[in-house]
């Protein structure tokens, strides 16, 4: 550890910022959990309604998170804390609550997150040493059940992302995470095109992109509204204190606005190419669109397996997943790295591997979750955790009751406590008529919107 408590870094330039602020958003959210959910709540039904909370409040909350980060210049935990004392608000400290919620929900669903990212990992070694070649869906079903049935394997999957993650982690912002993500941002879209233009010389495009893009509004349920609403949480991060941790970093004359709709506009397009890539592969090898969290694991895998060239295809596309996996996982431990180096001080490096093996042993529950305690349900006497398993839990905990307390109170924050002058500083970059659009967003529609999905998710 070190002696001094360290300062905070910036990014080398606005480039930097951009890529790493996407990389933190686009991930396996995009990649591989809005294709299985589009395909499970209705196609183009969840995907309408998801592009509407992007717009309406991903862009307004993630403009507002980086504004706090940029102004407080502290990890997450305190971010509020400091803005609060600066506008002369009461009890300032009390705000710090949201920036510790924000941070508990990152982790939590970091220990989770970087369980699946070892199943890709895993299943990348797999197609590429042509261990899926020829296999047909019985027993391409069975091999994924053996191997979550096997705690040595997931545990050992597991801990090698966690590994990489710490390497990259400890490297600090510029040599770690930023020279990541100038890397990853242009490989990932290389990889994505690649295979998204063999889907459609392969693929019944027909099918698979009327269910996807065909506008179906009789299928817009309650359900499906849900379920957008949290994909749009989920693969934007908001809620989750990392752009408060990727804001502190930023410079003054980085326009925060034109940040958010880059990371938007990231987010769905990467999530309409995962969709283009996926559904038609599925659709012209007979397989189900609606797989759920198997999608990957099971019918994908069955179409790599069964069509030609697919160990070269289906190798690019569990890089790709990947690739996905690797930024968001150092943006997400970022709020904990950065408040132990300030609060503790701790160097980087000591910062890095004591959150990832923090990570590790929270995470052991859900690596343990599809094998030794498959049947262990530990709350479930509580009605609304009945029926789930370690992993459940956590997943539900984070994205359906810290993930909307933090943002909402953000929207609060931003849009109601902090004084018009105190945000047409903050947000100097923007145009007038913007910032008036971002405030009234973050007073009225996201605070609405965030306590209706919040209420009916714990009815």
């Amino acid at each position: 550890m070190s002696a001094e408590p360290k300062q905070l870094p910036l990014w080398s330039s606005k480039l930097a910022f951009y890529l790493s602020a996407v990389g933190g958003a686009v991930g396996l959210g995009s990649i591989w959990r809005f294709p299985y959910l589009a395909g499970t709540s209705g196609g183009s039904a969840f995907i309408f309604v998801f592009v509407l909370c992007c717009l309406l409040i991903a862009i307004p909350l993630v403009t507002a998170e980086f504004a706090i980060g940029r102004r407080a210049r502290v990890s997450p935990p305190q971010a509020l804390g400091v803005v609060a004392a600066a506008s002369n608000l009461p009890r300032p400290r009390l705000w710090n609550i949201v920036g510790i919620l924000g941070t508990i929900a990152t982790f939590l669903i970091m220990s989770y997150y970087s369980v699946v990212a070892g199943w890709v990992l895993a299943y990348t070694w797999k197609t590429v040493t042509g261990e899926l070649v020829g296999l047909g869906h019985d027993q391409v079903l069975t091999l994924w059940r053996d191997f979550l049935a096997s705690p040595w394997q997931v545990g050992g999957w597991h801990l090698a992302f966690l590994a990489l993650v710490t390497y990259l982690s400890a490297r600090g912002v510029g040599r770690g995470i930023e020279a990541t993500n100038k890397i990853r941002a242009p490989a990932l879209l290389v990889l994505l095109l690649v295979l998204v233009g063999y889907s459609l010389a392969t693929g019944d495009v027909a099918h698979g992109l009327a269910f996807a893009f065909t506008p179906n509004f009789a299928a817009i349920t309650p359900d499906v509204v849900l379920a957008a609403v949290g994909q749009a949480f989920f693969a934007t991060g908001v809620g989750m204190a990392m752009m408060l941790a990727l804001g502190s970093y930023a410079t003054r004359g980085t326009s925060l606005v034109r940040s958010a709709l880059i990371i938007i506009a990231s987010v769905l397009l990467v999530s309409a190419l995962s969709a283009v890539m996926i559904f038609p592969l599925v659709f012209s090898y007979g397989m189900d669109p609606a797989g759920g969290v198997v999608l990957v694991f099971d019918v994908l895998v069955t179409v790599f397996a069964e069509m030609p060239a697919g160990r070269l295809i289906g190798s690019l596309f569990f890089l790709l997943l990947v690739l996905g996996a690797l930024t968001p996982s150092l943006a997400g431990i970022e709020p904990i790295v950065a408040w132990l180096q300030q609060r503790h001080r701790f160097s980087r490096p000591w910062a890095s591997v004591a959150t990832i093996f923090a990570c590790w042993v929270v995470g052991i529950g859900s690596v343990l979750s599809y094998n030794l305690w498959a049947d262990v349900y530990p709350l479930d006497a509580l009605p609304v955790f009945a029926g789930k398993k370690v992993f459940d839990i956590k997943d539900y905990v984070a994205s359906n009751v810290l993930l909307p307390i933090g943002a909402f109170f953000v929207s609060i924050f931003f849009g109601w406590r902090l004084s018009r002058a105190f945000v047409a500083e903050d947000l100097q970059e923007t145009t007038p008529l913007g910032r008036r659009v971002i405030v009234w967003l973050l007073r009225y529609l996201c605070p609405l919107a965030i306590a209706v999905v919040f209420a009916t998710n714990l009815l």
